[in-house]
Parts: C-alpha cells; structure tokens; sequence
C-alpha cells in the first residue's frame, strides 16, 4: 500500500510518499500551505501521480503527549485535505520530527538556506516512515 505523507503547517506543507510496498519513505516536495488552501491540485496531481490509498497525517501533540489547539486545526486542516482527494486519513505523532530533520539534514552538510525549502518534506518523511514502521510491527505481532 502507498501511503503520502503530511508534515501540515501554517505556511508550508512537507510531502513524502512511501515506496509501493510500504516500507520506506522519501521526500518528495514543499506544497504551499496557503495556496493549498484555495487550489488542491497540486495535492490532487500528488495523489494521482503516486497512486496513494492513504494520507498520513502528522499531528503536533504537545511533549505530554495531549493535543492542543495547533493539533485541532491539523486535524481541520487533514480532514479537508483527505475529503477533497477522497482518501482515509491517519495520524502519527510528530513531535520533534522537524528538528530531527534538521540535525540529519546538518550532518549531511547542508546548509541553514538549503534546509529551508526542504526541512518540510524531510520532517514529513520522518512521519511517515514511523507510522509505517509501527505499521510493521503492528503486523508482526502474534
């Protein structure tokens, strides 16, 4: 099952999709949030493109774990996404994804102005490739 994934934010949303086996996640680009938000089809031509059956969906809970009122627009904002695309959507934790990916992006050599336009996606595959590895071990399980 190909899965894409969501990092969505207020100004920018990061886009990783998984192979089609389910097993790894890659980056894949930056959607502006706010043009989103009046035209989906660059999220639709994603959809499409990928053959998706799933959106995966980071959901910024605060470090207790409980959702606040950033994660409540997250869901809106997911649940108009998955609606407009017609596909199931699912959440997976996201805290610290973003600085995760900038100290791998930092280890490889990047610099501040390149991370910039790829922190996103990068985070955005970090969510997906948990949700696909619990998904794994989910499996697994006797």
């Amino acid at each position: 099952m190909r899965a894409l994934g969501l990092d969505i934010g207020s100004v920018r949303i990061g886009v990783a999709v998984s192979d089609p086996s389910g097993h790894i996640a890659s980056p894949v680009t930056v959607l502006d949030a706010r043009a989103l938000a009046c035209d989906l089809r660059p999220l639709v031509r994603l959809v499409e493109d990928y053959e998706t059956e799933c959106l995966i969906v980071g959901l910024p809970l605060t470090l207790s774990g409980d959702e606040g009122p950033q994660a409540q627009a997250v869901r809106g904002e997911a649940e108009r996404l998955a609606s407009a695309v017609g596909l199931p959507v699912e959440y997976a934790d996201e805290r610290l994804s973003s600085e995760e990916a900038r100290r791998s992006m930092a280890a490889s050599g990047m610099s501040e102005k390149e991370m910039r336009g790829a922190v996103d996606k990068v985070a955005a595959a970090i969510i997906l490739q948990g949700w696909l590895d619990a998904r794994k071990v989910a499996v697994e399980r006797p």
